[in-house]
C-alpha cells in the first residue's frame, strides 16, 4: 500500500475527531463501539462498573446499549477485602448484583480479582502465617469465590499486579511467606475449580511502558507454562496519560510478545488521562483521541487480542481524579454523558476498518458467529464470541465512512 507521512496521518485523525465532535448532540449512533469491534473480529468492547452506578438511570441507559458495550468488570466488589472481610465470612451481595446486571444485559463478565497484594482485609495482611496455612487460605478463598460465580465469569484475573517496575516480584504477604510459588499455586487452584471454558489471566499495569516489567511478565508466563500451570491470558491495564501513550508500533509489539507465548491478551482497564485536566488544550483533546485510537487499533491488529475494557466510560465515575489530584478527563464520555472527540475518533476508526475489511472480502460470512451458553453457580451466561449475529439482532448497519477515516485506512 501507499505509505503516508506521520504528519498526514495525524492530521487525518485530528480531522476525524474534529468533525465527529459535532455529532455529540445528535441522535445516538446506529452503530457503537462493541458492535463495530465484534464486526472487526473481536470478542467485546466493555467497561468497568460498580454498584454505586446502579441507581444512575442515564449511566445504565448507556451501559445497557448492546451497540456500545458487551462486557463488564466489577471495579472493586470482587476484591478480597470486600468479598471475604473476615475469615470464612464471604459477602457476595454486591458482586452478585453486578453479575446479575451483566447477565440481564447479555454482557460477558470479566471477574476481578483473586490474589492481589492490595485491598486485603486486616486478617490476611497481619496474621503470622506459616506457608501451609497461607496456601490453605488462598485455596479456600479462590475455591469459594470461583465456585460461587461459576460460568457466569467469562474470565478471572487470578493474580493481579505481582511485579515491580524493575521486574522484581512485588513484596506482599503472599510473597513474604510463599515466595514466587504463590502465583503458581493461585493458578492451580483456580484451574481446579474453574469451568473449562473460563479464561485464567495474569493482570498488571505499565506492561506497555516499563520494559523490565514487561520482560518479567513474559518470563512469568513462561515459568507457569514450564511448570504445567494453566494460564490462558495476560491482561494489560493500559492506564495511559495523554501524549505519553506508546506508539501504535510499540503497543502492537507488546501485545505480540505475549500472544507469541500462546495466550490471549486484552486491554483490561484502558483510560487516557489528561495530566492537567483543568487546563487541557484543544491539542490535548486531539491527542487523547489519537492515543485511544492507537490502543484500540493495536488490539484490532493483533489476532489474539480479544477485547478492550475501559476503566469506566464516563468521567463522572473515573478513579483517576481521586487517586491522582489534578489528572482526569480520562474517559470516552464526559461527566455529563456527552461523547468526547476520543469516542468519535475510535468509532470512526472502527467504521473505517470494518468498511475496508468488507471491501476486500468477497463473502460477508467469512467471519462467522458462535454463541456459547454455559450453566454455572450463578445460572446461565450467553456470550457472543464473534461475527455478525449480534449486529443483526440489534438491527445494526455500517453506513458511510467519514472521508478522514477512509483516507487514513486506504493510504496506510
Amino acid at each position: 500500500m501507499t505509505r503516508i507521512s506521520p504528519l498526514f496521518l495525524a492530521a487525518a485523525i485530528t480531522l476525524l475527531a474534529t468533525i465527529s465532535t459535532a455529532q455529540s448532540n445528535r441522535e445516538p449512533p446506529s452503530t457503537g463501539l462493541h458492535s463495530l469491534f465484534v464486526t472487526a473480529g473481536k470478542l467485546y468492547f466493555g467497561t468497568a462498573t460498580e454498584i454505586n452506578n446502579l441507581d444512575d438511570p442515564t449511566y445504565q441507559n448507556i451501559l445497557s446499549n448492546p451497540l456500545e458495550f458487551g462486557q463488564q468488570t466489577p471495579e472493586n466488589s470482587q476484591k478480597w477485602g470486600l468479598i471475604q472481610p473476615n475469615p470464612g465470612g464471604f459477602s457476595f451481595n454486591s458482586p452478585d448484583r453486578i453479575a446479575d446486571l451483566s447477565n440481564s444485559y447479555g454482557h460477558l463478565l470479566r471477574c476481578h480479582t483473586l490474589t492481589w497484594h492490595s485491598q486485603l482485609p486486616p486478617f490476611v495482611s497481619t496474621t503470622a502465617w506459616t506457608p501451609d496455612m497461607l496456601r490453605q487460605l488462598i485455596t479456600t478463598h479462590i475455591t469459594a469465590v470461583v465456585s460461587h460465580f461459576g460460568a457466569a465469569c467469562y474470565a478471572w484475573d487470578v493474580v493481579n499486579e505481582a511485579l515491580n517496575e524493575n521486574g522484581t516480584l512485588r513484596n506482599s504477604v503472599f510473597f513474604e511467606v510463599l515466595g514466587e510459588g504463590y502465583i503458581a499455586h493461585s493458578f492451580r487452584v483456580a484451574a481446579e475449580v474453574a469451568p473449562p471454558q473460563m479464561k485464567l489471566y495474569y493482570n498488571d499495569f505499565n506492561l506497555e511502558t516499563a520494559p523490565e516489567k514487561q520482560t518479567a511478565a513474559v518470563e512469568l508466563v513462561k515459568s507457569l507454562q514450564a511448570q504445567g500451570v494453566r494460564i490462558d491470558g495476560v491482561g494489560l491495564q493500559a492506564h495511559f496519560t495523554v501524549g505519553q501513550t506508546p506508539s501504535l508500533k510499540s503497543l502492537i509489539a507488546t501485545l505480540k510478545r505475549f500472544t507469541e507465548l500462546g495466550v490471549d491478551v486484552a486491554w483490561t482497564e484502558l483510560d487516557v488521562a489528561h495530566e492537567d485536566v483543568e487546563n487541557a488544550s484543544e491539542l490535548a483533546v486531539e491527542q487523547q483521541a489519537k492515543d485511544y485510537v492507537a490502543a484500540v487499533r493495536a488490539c484490532v491488529e493483533v489476532e489474539r487480542c480479544v477485547g478492550v475494557t475501559v476503566w469506566q466510560f464516563t468521567d463522572r465515575y473515573s478513579w483517576v481524579p481521586g487517586t491522582f489530584p489534578g489528572k482526569g478527563g480520562a474517559c470516552l464520555w464526559t461527566d455529563e454523558y456527552q461523547r468526547k472527540p476520543a469516542y468519535w475518533a475510535v468509532k470512526g476508526f472502527l467504521e473505517g476498518w470494518v468498511a475496508k475489511t468488507n471491501s476486500t472480502e468477497a463473502s460477508a460470512g467469512a467471519n462467522g458467529t458462535t454463541a456459547t451458553t454455559a450453566a454455572g453457580g450463578r445460572g446461565t451466561l450467553t456470550g457472543v464470541t464473534s461475527g455478525s449475529q449480534r449486529l443483526i439482532e440489534s438491527s445494526i448497519r455500517v453506513g458511510l465512512v467519514s472521508v478522514g477515516v477512509w483516507l487514513v485506512l486506504n493510504m496506510m
